[in-house]
């Protein structure tokens, strides 16, 4: 089974929209909230990972997705019941 981890701020409307389609997609996640300071050491580690200094991050399997529209864009593509074929493809790379 897909592990899929949120990174986010509560508040964030562009987190809202990434967990508003992990629920559509009935996606099973653990969502984290991070600190607003870029400095913490958790959103380095994001930065780090995803190449990207906001939230919402996405770990899918371990792979990283920075913002919302790529996170939405690969969800749709890989786990939404419409994908031609109905299967899972592989985590980005």
């Amino acid at each position: 089974m897909t592990k899929i981890t949120l990174y986010q701020f509560q508040e964030c409307p562009f987190c809202a929209k990434v967990r508003a389609v992990l629920h559509r997609l009935e996606l099973p996640f653990t969502a984290i909230i991070v600190p607003h300071d870029r400095e913490e050491p958790i959103r380095k580690e994001l930065f780090q990972k995803s190449g990207v200094p906001t939230v919402p991050v996405i770990s899918i399997d371990g792979k990283y997705i920075g913002d919302s529209g790529e996170i939405i864009r690969y969800l749709e593509e890989h786990f939404s019941q419409n994908n031609q074929n109905g299967t899972e493809a592989a985590p980005p790379r």
